[in-house]
């Protein structure tokens, strides 16, 4: 089986489903048998230890549910996948042979926990994914990566889950590209892979998302599939059969990272050549920019005037939005630009005031 595991850590795309919770052995089973059927599926994945925010909730089936995961190898042929956030759960899931295990988002936020996880697998050979922290934190993130591999662990991905933000609305985590892209600019050799079941909670969006991050070249996707997601234990609006799981899959448009074309090459490293000049021109009307920002910050030191000017920053911001509209710009990129850039404005003035 070892080589069979390895065989499929190594597929792109590499596909990974099952349901959020294992309910009950039948549930399993017959989860895993129609998923094999798809042909679609390299990995089943099945939630045993379920954290949840309030006591009272189901919490998992625990570890009584690990050999229904060893029989769904044994008819499927399809490597397991679970979640483990204490190093009992991590001795249990290695008993049982579970084939690949993870750290979910809320083990990742505490480096005791992790630490905890990474003590119990020294010695282990088995791959592990980690998952992005709850909150958008890339230091934890990268932090659990390192305790894991100086654990010995040599085979390590990692998982994008989105984040939780404050007023995030259209998703249950916010995917916030931004964090997952620099975790792979990063880790340029680690698998990385996304949950579009966490990251969007529904699963009227999970087709969307999950073409979204295989445009962006993640090397695969965790998707939650349940033989009845009306009626899952746990997180049942996001969970969808293992015959729709197939139709999606079959709808995404799977790119490629390159193509060998001396043609495609040629126009695309002209192009680029452009934007390292536009580049340029930007690095230097930003340094402009700052200079007569200090020079602001001189007036206002020898006036004992403060740095922030609120009615001066909505001003900013709300020409800008009205030419970014114009221009083909999102609002949501203007204010993340500007605000960076009002930052570093900041900073320049406050060192002129503390001069």
């Amino acid at each position: 089986m070892k080589s069979i595991v390895q065989e499929k850590w190594k597929k792109r795309p590499l596909i990974i489903s099952g349901p959020c919770s294992a309910e009950t052995e039948e549930q399993v089973l017959e989860t895993a048998q129609r998923l094999a059927k798809t042909g679609r599926v390299d990995m089943l994945r099945a939630g045993i230890w379920k954290p949840r925010t309030r006591p009272g909730s189901f919490e998992g089936i625990g570890t009584k549910g690990l050999p229904w995961l060893q029989q769904a190898k044994k008819l499927t042929g399809l490597p397991t996948t679970v979640e483990v956030a204490t190093g009992k759960q991590v001795e249990d899931a290695l008993h049982f042979d579970i084939d690949v295990l993870w750290i979910g988002a809320r083990t990742t936020v505490n480096p005791f926990s992790v630490q905890e996880v990474a003590d119990a697998l020294r010695g282990a050979d088995v791959p592990v994914l980690i998952k992005n922290p709850i909150n958008p934190d890339l230091e934890l993130w990268t932090g659990a990566v390192e305790r894991v591999a100086k654990a010995g662990i040599k085979q390590i991905g990692l998982i994008h889950r989105g984040f939780s933000a404050y007023g995030n609305t259209e998703y249950r985590n916010a995917p916030m590209w931004h964090l997952a892209i620099e975790m792979k600019r990063r880790n340029p050799e680690m698998m990385i892979i996304n949950d579009p079941s966490h990251i969007c909670g529904r699963r009227d969006i999970l087709m969307d998302v999950a073409q979204k991050a295989i445009d962006l070249d993640f090397d695969g996707l965790m998707i939650e599939s349940h033989i009845d997601p009306d009626n899952a234990w746990s997180d049942a609006k996001q969970q969808i059969t293992p015959e729709k799981l197939a139709e999606m899959l079959d709808s995404i448009v799977w790119r490629k990272e390159d193509v060998n074309s001396e043609e495609y090459h040629a126009a695309l490293e002209k192009l680029r050549q452009q934007i390292n000049h536009l580049d340029d021109e930007l690095m230097q009307i930003l340094s402009q920019r700052m200079k007569i920002a200090e020079r602001i910050g001189e007036y206002k030191k020898n006036n004992n005037i403060t740095i922030l000017q609120t009615n001066r920053w909505n001003e900013i911001l709300e020409r800008a939005f009205k030419k970014g509209e114009k221009i083909g710009l999102s609002k949501e990129f203007i204010t993340r630009y500007f605000d960076a850039v009002h930052m570093e404005s900041i900073s320049h003035q406050n060192k002129i005031m503390n001069s």
